[in-house]
């Protein structure tokens, strides 16, 4: 069942993981989060419900 996906930039999403903005940048470049497009100041955007996974993985 998909989702309909709530989109963050990496600021946001870097805040919510409690990681730095280059880290949300290394999970998208290395696949672990889908990159959705930009906002309209160029930053890219994730979806919000793929980061939790990601912060299970840094809590482990």
């Amino acid at each position: 069942m998909h989702h309909e996906p709530r989109l963050i930039d990496v600021y946001a999403a870097a805040i919510q993981a409690q990681v730095k903005p280059g880290t949300i940048r290394q999970w998208l470049r290395r696949g672990k989060l889908t990159h959705h497009g930009y906002d309209p100041d160029g930053r890219a955007l994730v979806d919000l419900e793929e980061l939790a996974p990601q912060l299970t993985a840094k809590a482990a």
